[in-house]
């Protein structure tokens, strides 16, 4: 018996005849895993609670012949509960979990569900939910290898600090403009977020305004990305 242990998020899950549920899960050690969890729908199932979403659980599990393995055994670790007391947060999170299961490979690195942590702490916590919804997509772009350019415009010229800019999605750049939408202060951020944890962001003056303009920013070029 090759059996697994590890730690899991829940990405996503559907009931499986009369009792089973399939799970997507990922974890840290073995990128993206499915498996089933047996009778876990029954009233005293020793798995239902370790299985929740918004949680970090430790789990075994056997890895399948093919595509889906078994799940032996599941302990909560952490639960960010206070995400579901809030509309706008639960649904933020279900945007994350979805677009997680959506770009990973199977055997996607330990980054991915290191994203999912910090950004379900951040949602769980008190961090503005604009200023988390765009730290994540740019943090993903990031891992994707697709992270816009944020020191140099679309004629290869570095970014003035006085200057106005719009973004040009084909180049993946922004593109000096007197009209433009974006600054200097939303290019700082956007470089801060690139490369500093979220809660860290909170300090950075006006970082919930800009958020809310980045978030715009960042959700178009990760859809288009999709």
């Amino acid at each position: 018996m090759n059996k697994r242990v590890t730690k899991g998020i829940i990405l996503g899950r559907f009931n499986y005849g009369e009792a089973d549920r399939i799970l997507t899960i990922i974890t840290p050690d073995y990128g993206k895993i499915r498996v089933i969890a047996k009778g876990v729908r029954k009233e005293k199932s020793r798995l239902a609670g370790g299985i929740e979403l918004f949680c970090i659980s430790h789990i075994s599990y056997i890895p399948g012949k093919r595509d889906i393995g078994t799940l032996v055994s599941t302990r909560l670790a952490t639960n960010f509960g206070a995400i579901v007391k809030d509309l706008g947060r639960t649904q933020l999170g279900y945007r994350v979990l979805q677009t997680i299961d959506k770009v990973t490979e199977d055997e996607c690195e330990g980054a991915f569900f290191d994203l999912v942590v910090e950004t379900l702490q951040a949602l769980d916590g008190d961090v503005d939910s604009n200023l988390t919804e765009a730290w994540f997509d740019v943090r993903l772009l990031r891992l994707l290898g697709h992270e816009p350019n944020v020191y140099t415009d679309t004629n290869d010229q570095a970014l003035v600090p006085a200057a106005k800019y719009r973004f040009d999605y084909t180049e993946m750049a922004f593109d000096n403009d007197k009209n433009g939408s974006f600054g200097e202060d939303h290019i700082k951020l956007l470089r801060l977020m690139l490369t500093n944890p979220i809660r860290s962001l909170t300090a950075v003056g006006r970082s919930a305004e800009l958020a809310v303009q980045l978030r715009t920013l960042t959700n178009t070029i990760l859809q288009q990305q999709l």
